[in-house]
């Protein structure tokens, strides 16, 4: 018998991270590290578990994360993303919870790209007169 795997993308910023999930103890490990040693944060740790908490199923799955690009706090929101999809995944009549709470919408801002002939994307020279 092959034990179920559930697995999820999830995208943030430039960050992308890689969700697997299969039933356990409520083990969380992020690029093969804890996640108390990977999100030094503890604003991080919560926001990347909600999801878990919202449906009650914080100690029923291992997770086991792959994540790249950008930097912790968008990683931290493509976790939360990708834990959230892999929880539909493994259980259909979590999306209306999980849709509620806006887990499941992928957050599309990103960075303004800079432009030419300024110092920034918005930022202008300064103006000289004389």
């Amino acid at each position: 018998m092959t034990e179920q795997v559930f697995y999820a993308t999830g995208k943030r910023k430039t960050a992308v991270a890689r969700v697997w999930m299969r039933p356990g103890s409520g083990k969380v490990m992020i690029n093969k590290r804890p996640i108390e040693q990977y999100l030094a944060r503890e604003s991080d740790r919560v926001l990347t578990l909600e999801p878990l908490k919202v449906t009650d199923r914080i100690d029923k799955f291992d997770i086991n994360v792959n994540v790249k690009g950008g930097g912790i706090s968008g990683q931290a929101g493509a976790i939360r993303h990708g834990i959230s999809r892999a929880l539909v995944e493994a259980d259909a009549v979590l999306r209306e919870p999980l849709k509620k709470e806006g887990f499941l919408t992928r957050d599309s801002r990103m960075k303004e790209r800079k432009k030419y002939g300024q110092p920034g994307a918005r930022k202008r020279f300064q103006y000289s007169k004389r």
